[in-house]
């Protein structure tokens, strides 16, 4: 059983999302929380496996709220649930320490899915939250010369493959777009993530557009 805590300021989302988690064998949601301060205070007392976090709240945001949580927590996982294309506070959350990052337009099943992919240890990153990472790292400083060679180390396949992450495709569609196959893809995908440092698909996508490369 994967026991969720829900974090978010309006009463009717929280109820909602609730019934749709709750109506799943696999899934209890065992609290509620309106505000971030609520939702760190929570986290210590009902030790949840994953915490479906909203980052616009007033007071305590759902970033350093997420921050709090991992730093004395890190066992416990966080998916981020926001609307990325209104929200800035992306590329913060990540460095936060969120596990994941799902849109608040998401169907039932998907949020199910992703609460059950992060419980298991997946990291979830929707095409919006790789969207809204690049978006957000493009509006920052141009690349600096040294980093602007962080990607020479990768191969030429690995570039041309790594130029259609940061554009958002997802494995199979790079497949089909390069005739390759999606293990394939996923095996150079790995391959530049442990040559760039990258922990995830989310920072290689930062890295490499703060390398300078655009979609």
């Amino acid at each position: 059983m994967t026991r969720v805590l829900l974090v978010d300021d309006q009463d009717m989302i929280r109820e909602g999302l609730a019934a749709i988690l709750s109506s799943h064998p696999e899934i209890e949601v065992i609290a509620q929380a309106a505000t971030g301060e609520s939702g760190v205070v929570a986290v210590a007392t009902e030790r949840p496996d994953v915490v479906l976090m909203d980052l616009r709240m007033p007071g305590t945001g759902g970033v350093d709220a997420t921050r709090r949580i991992k730093a004395e927590f890190p066992a416990i996982r966080v998916l981020v649930l926001t609307t990325f294309d209104q929200d800035d506070n992306v590329l913060a959350a990540m460095r936060a320490g969120a596990d994941g990052f799902l849109s608040k337009g998401a169907g039932p099943t998907e949020l199910i899915n992703a609460v059950l992919n992060t419980a298991a240890g997946r990291r979830v990153l929707s095409d919006s939250a790789v969207e809204a990472l690049v978006t957000t790292a493009t509006a920052s400083e141009p690349p600096s010369p040294e980093s602007a060679h962080v990607l020479d180390v990768l191969t030429a396949r690995e570039r041309e493959i790594l130029e259609e992450v940061v554009r958002g495709a997802s494995n199979e569609e790079i497949a089909t777009e390069l005739f390759l196959s999606p293990l394939t893809v996923k095996t150079h995908v790995n391959r530049a993530m442990t040559k760039l440092g990258a922990r995830d698909r989310a920072q290689l996508v930062t890295i490499a557009v703060q390398a300078g490369l655009r979609p």
